[in-house]
């Protein structure tokens, strides 16, 4: 069935959550007059799928915490028709129309046109075809339906129980860290060589100590082959289970796109200019599901933060209200941690900046986050990348205890702004013995590493 006529505008959003609503929402800012429809599968907007593992660890109360903007507030503060339980079919992008699913109703369909489309679908969890991957025993880390369900099996869980966790990467750094400390005998099992792949092995190597001492059992080189019950099978033998975390990543969720012929890239990642605007006219994408601009290697890749999401979905919103906005791009600074140990990087690591065919030179220092003599000081290790000749600075990896892992965000701040290594160094930061020694960790590798350029 087809919606009735209209007058107006239409704005039809294809997903709730962050790169979708901040686009509905900037859009409505705009443009008060627009009429906009945002399509959710779900139960929920805008929410945190970030904050699942500290929901599950204790650290956030309740689910409903981690909503921000709940599909009422969306209806009656913003005039946003948000539609849970509302699923996008397909596309039809010569006649501006999307098929329906309300799963609220019974599943009927309906044929709901547009005048302007904005596809922020979000990204699919890597999920394997394994025997047995599909048993109630295995969890996802995506949604809020998989918070739920994840929470509900873990308060179950009794003492001594164990825990796997398979993927290295943030996500399973994240839960595993949950699972510690609710006591659970936490195993976290990972295909590459280190945990976070992302850091270059020699900070890898770091990690993985850090997760041992804490007790996680980490078995790197090791994929899962299969799941049965109380069981998860792996080249490496047979590890017991009661309860199975998958944490292998994420890839653009863009399958509506590619049906509807939108133009996709790298891992099917949907195609965006600086306008978030695709290959098909009146449809921009923003999120997960799309690929972004990286300012250093001037490659398509894909990043799937909430942050980049955020500020995508606000570039589109712009552009659709009316305004004018570009998206300058990423740089893939991102942080995370495992009880004490905090875990940051931007920029590219030795592996990137030798693909993108940088010529550099790396230093790696050891200080204190504090200053050495203050209560607290906590070791922290940075490893910082520079251009050679010119001295640009092209990434930097951070590891250490409370304090270290936002001072990345220097180094993010000097990367966007072009800085070189020698004017890193001159940099005004602040100081006081309980925040930082007078020499900040980020000011000593910037400066040992202009020495040696």
């Amino acid at each position: 069935m087809a919606e009735g006529s209209r007058g107006r505008r239409r704005l039809v959003v294809i997903g709730g959550d962050a790169a979708g609503m901040s686009a509905a929402s900037q859009a409505r800012r705009l443009d008060p007059d627009l009429e906009i429809v945002a399509l959710e599968k779900g139960r929920w907007t805008s929410y945190s799928a970030c904050g699942i593992p500290y929901l599950v660890g204790g650290d956030v109360a309740t689910l409903e915490d981690l909503v921000a903007r709940d599909p009422q507030t969306f209806r009656t503060q913003h005039n946003i028709d948000a539609r849970t339980l509302h699923e996008a079919v397909s596309i039809d992008v010569d006649a501006k129309k999307v098929e329906v699913r309300d799963h609220e109703h019974g599943g009927r369909t309906y044929s709901l046109g547009y005048d302007v489309l904005h596809i922020a679908t979000g990204a699919t969890p890597t999920r394997p075809k394994l025997e047995g991957i599909d048993s109630g025993a295995i969890h996802g880390v995506q949604t809020l339906e998989d918070a739920a369900d994840l929470l509900h099996h873990a308060e179950h869980l009794g003492d001594g129980c164990k825990v796997v966790v398979v993927g290295g990467g943030y996500i399973g750094l994240e839960m595993a860290e949950a699972f510690v400390k609710r006591g659970a005998h936490t195993t976290v099992i990972t295909r590459t060589a280190q945990p976070l792949g992302m850091f270059d092995p020699d900070m890898g190597a770091l990690i993985a100590d850090a997760m041992r001492a804490e007790g996680v059992d980490l078995h790197t080189g090791t994929s899962a082959t299969g799941f049965e019950k109380g069981k998860v099978h792996t080249n490496n033998g047979t590890l017991d289970a009661d309860l199975v975390v998958l944490g292998l990543g994420v890839g653009p969720n863009s399958k509506l796109a590619v049906d509807a012929g939108i133009e996709v890239g790298e891992r099917d990642g949907i195609i965006v200019d600086r306008r978030q605007l695709t290959s098909a006219p009146d449809v921009y994408s923003a999120g997960d599901c799309c690929l972004a601009f990286h300012r250093l290697t001037g490659e398509q890749v894909y990043v799937a933060l909430g942050t980049v999401a955020n500020k995508m979905g606000r570039t589109a919103g712009t552009n659709i209200g009316g305004g004018y906005a570009t998206f300058p791009g990423v740089i893939g600074t991102a942080v995370t941690k495992l009880c004490k140990l905090e875990c940051a990087r931007t920029g590219v690591n030795e592996k990137e900046a030798r693909a993108a065919g940088f010529e550099f030179k790396s230093v790696t220092i050891e200080s204190t986050t504090r200053a050495g003599y203050f209560p607290g000081a906590a070791p922290i290790k940075v490893k910082m990348l520079a251009e050679k000749r010119s001295g640009r600075v092209l990434g930097a990896q951070i590891l250490g205890q409370e304090g270290a892992a936002k001072r990345i965000d220097v180094v993010a701040t000097a990367i966007t702004a072009d800085f070189t290594v020698e004017e890193m160094t001159a940099l005004d930061l602040s100081y006081a013995p309980p925040f930082s020694p007078v020499w900040d960790p980020v000011l000593i590798a910037s400066r040992k590493l202009a020495e040696s350029l």
